[in-house]
């Protein structure tokens, strides 16, 4: 087990075990090797993790922004320092290529985590003159939050919510996915390491137990969860019971629209990106590819020739451009979505089937001359597999695109700047792009519209949901009472 933690847990400062909960495994998806074998979290873990945090929390937010703002920095050096070994952790844990998880994963991570340490000394309040008498605004952390983590990005995740988090003066409990647990670990000891007071950041594992448990404890002040929408209803059911924060990162059915004046070639590289990155498994993956008619066949060709090129294999290896799927229930269900296309109709472009690098692959697979109705275009796939469909006008084109309950991200090309405005304008989706795709900053927000989620990750938006404004009136002379 070539990736055992020294626990399974992370809480108040050092590594924690108790073998009195469940035991799972961690997989390797490239060979199918089990790495680690962890525990869940048992009542007295989770205990801990809260007590500490709360304690640990109250300490936190009375420094000064910038004494804050310095430990994290020095996390973020931590994090660039080590960068190969932690994309190989990466690798390792989720099946992504080593190629990917050297700029994608810990990168991201560690820029968010820059981004927020820089911005923490600028937040202030304002004043409000009343004449005489004025008001003033002070923001103030919420206090203990959880952060619940998707597999899929598990380190990425656990940055950007730690980072907005921390750096405002909360303490964070971090639950990632059971499927890929590690790198949060090693965030939390990176943490310690940087200087950052023990239990302010804490890390337990668990299945759907653990994250309830955390999610409905009363001293708990906010949840964020990065998870599918079935999962987001019922853990924003249960902080809603106890008035909690919330922020909801959940699934999507993005569309991608391609008019026929676009760069064909950038149009299919970004639908490539939009599906087959990360083996297909990101949330705002433009899985409905919207092609203008006059060009569909031009992009279908172009497409497949580039589609047939990509390189899947060994996760380890350098020149390995596509990896395993996470599991082999994910797997199990992509398959499923293949053959419900085929036998809905669909026309198979390429791929279509499991690949033979090993037991969790996937081919690259698209499928044209797909309908509105298919199941393959109302549901998310979160695996490898592109939908095409065609359309002949723009109002043809925003009204299908907005045809669903999910509202995640979008995406136009077009040659045409003020068309490719008009049409985002229009669009229901929280996170957009034009002539360009899943590019996301962490200066720019992250977030949905409609059953995809709500709130927003990343950005100065960002600290609107780690933190609450306290209004104070302040009269400078007598008070006037008709009493």
């Amino acid at each position: 087990m070539r990736a055992q933690p020294k626990g399974s847990h992370f809480v108040n400062g050092t590594w924690c075990e108790d073998s009195a909960g469940d035991a799972f495994d961690v997989i390797f998806p490239g060979t199918g090797e089990v790495i680690a074998r962890l525990h869940d979290a048992t009542p007295a873990v989770i205990e801990a993790a809260i007590s500490g945090a709360q304690t640990a929390q109250r300490d936190w937010a009375a420094l000064k922004p910038i004494e804050r703002s310095r430990i994290l920095m020095r996390a973020v050096a931590l994090i660039r320092d080590r960068a190969e070994e932690l994309a190989l952790l990466e690798t390792l844990d989720t099946g992504k290529p080593i190629q990917e998880t050297r700029v994608a994963d810990w990168p991201s991570g560690a820029d968010a985590l820059e981004y927020f340490a820089g911005l923490a000394p600028t937040l202030t309040g304002e004043t409000i003159p009343l004449g005489g008498d004025f008001a003033y605004t002070i923001r103030e952390p919420l206090g203990v939050c959880v952060g619940i983590g998707a597999w899929n990005y598990p380190s990425q995740i656990a940055c950007w919510k730690a980072a907005p988090a921390l750096s405002t003066g909360n303490a964070m409990v971090f639950k990632p996915s059971e499927t890929t647990p590690l790198g949060a670990l090693r965030l939390a000891s990176i943490f310690i390491e940087a200087g950052m007071p023990a239990g302010l950041f804490n890390v337990v594992q668990g299945h759907g137990a653990v994250g309830a448990a955390l999610a409905t404890d009363s001293r708990v002040a906010k949840v964020s969860l990065t998870g599918s929408v079935p999962t987001g209803r019922r853990v924003y059911q249960a902080a809603a019971a106890g008035m909690k924060h919330v922020t909801m990162e959940l699934g999507g059915k993005s569309p991608l629209i391609v008019f026929a004046d676009a760069d064909l070639d950038s149009a299919v590289g970004a639908a490539m990106l939009g599906n087959f990155y990360s083996s297909g498994q990101i949330c705002s993956n433009g899985t409905r590819v919207f092609v203008e008619k006059p060009v569909k066949e031009a992009f279908l060709a172009k497409l497949k020739a580039r589609t047939e090129a990509i390189v899947a294999g060994d996760p380890l290896d350098e020149a390995t451009q596509f990896g395993p799927l996470v599991s082999a229930a994910q797997h199990e269900k992509v398959m499923g979505y293949i053959a419900t296309a085929k036998a809905e109709g669909a026309r198979l472009v390429t791929g279509g089937a499991a690949g033979n690098q090993g037991p969790l692959f996937v081919q690259p697979t698209v499928f044209a001359d797909v309908t509105d109705d298919m199941t393959l275009a109302r549901e998310e796939v979160f695996g490898p597999v592109m939908a095409v469909l065609d359309f002949e006008t723009e109002a043809e084109a925003i009204a299908r695109a907005n045809g669903t309950e999910y509202g995640l991200a979008a995406g136009v090309f077009t040659g045409d700047l003020a068309r490719g405005h008009r049409v985002i304008g229009q669009l229901q989706a929280g996170t957009c792009w034009i002539n360009a795709y899943n590019l996301t900053p962490v200066e720019m927000p992250f977030g949905a519209v409609k059953a995809s989620g709500l709130g927003r990750e990343n950005s100065r938006a960002a600290v609107e949901h780690y933190t609450q404004i306290k209004a104070v009136y302040v009269g400078t002379g007598p008070l006037d009472c008709p009493y």
